[in-house]
């Protein structure tokens, strides 16, 4: 099992390996003069984070001691990381990355995601953002539920759609216990975010036009997504069964394909003597 101390020994050297690439001037600083090495000092790196040099050398040191997050992102924006290297230098330090407030949704899912979605034939499949904006779907999603190409892309929203269109709610036999079951999953995922999602044009407009939807943001409830079986009453292919599955791209954490893979109906139980 990693020890402490080399968590702290890889720490330093990422530190270290970090500083030594950024030239002063991309920080601020008057250009190297000639007889300097390439890369920050310690010193400079110590004053632009607002720390002393002292305990910026015991860090790079790999000593004992326990920096704090502000620290560390103090750090991560004078070595100017990208957040992949800024969560791992969080997570050398014990610390969970921080979680990113979701930008404004886009409506078109990343060109290499749609293809993704395409190559899943005869699977039904979508992805959506963070605020669940619907951003991609294959040919399988579209015969599922054909109204997801014809909605305006403002509307194209999976928590409006499920409380709004009479086509979801027909689909759904148990309408009721979904319609519920995907805002607690819903509420779950937005986290910190959550105020920033619950000011958004869809959850205002629902907490307007659907009661349904206002008594169930008014339980609070929250319930992490769990791969399941669910059925859909197709009005023309009549119950279909599948279960119910997410992927997060490495590359895109924010986004989310749901791929529902078919199955075999559910047993029924069997009637009691």
């Amino acid at each position: 099992m990693e020890s402490a101390a080399e968590r702290r020994k890889e720490l330093g050297g990422f530190l270290r390996a970090s500083r030594s690439r950024l030239e002063p001037t991309e920080v601020g600083l008057p250009p190297a003069g000639p007889r300097r090495r390439g890369g920050l000092r310690r010193e400079e790196v110590a004053t632009l984070s607002q720390v002393s040099a002292t305990w910026y050398t015991w860090l790079e040191q790999g000593r004992d001691i326990q920096p704090s997050r502000d620290v560390l992102d103090a750090l991560a924006r004078t070595l100017r990381l990208t957040p992949a290297e800024h969560g791992y230098v969080l997570s050398l330090a014990g610390y969970a990355p921080r979680t990113e407030t979701a930008g404004p949704a886009t409506h078109t899912a990343p060109a290499h995601v749609q293809r993704l979605l395409d190559a899943l034939v005869g699977f039904p499949a979508y992805a959506i953002a963070p605020d669940w904006t619907i951003t991609g779907w294959n040919a399988a999603y579209l015969d599922l539920y054909p109204n997801v190409a014809t909605v305006p892309p403002s509307e194209r929203n999976l928590l409006w759609l499920v409380f709004t269109d009479p086509y979801v709610r027909g689909l759904l036999p148990d309408w009721d216990v979904t319609s519920r079951r995907f805002l607690a999953e819903f509420r779950a995922e937005a986290g910190p975010r959550l105020g920033d999602l619950s000011n958004s044009s869809a959850v205002q407009r629902l907490l307007e036009v659907s009661p349904e939807f206002r008594a169930a943001w008014q339980d609070h409830c929250v319930e992490g997504f769990a791969s399941r079986l669910r059925t859909f009453d197709h009005p023309t292919a009549g119950p279909r069964h599948f279960e119910h599955h997410r992927l997060s791209p490495a590359d895109h954490p924010d986004l989310h394909v749901v791929v529902y893979t078919p199955t075999t109906p559910p047993a029924m139980p069997e009637s009691g003597r």
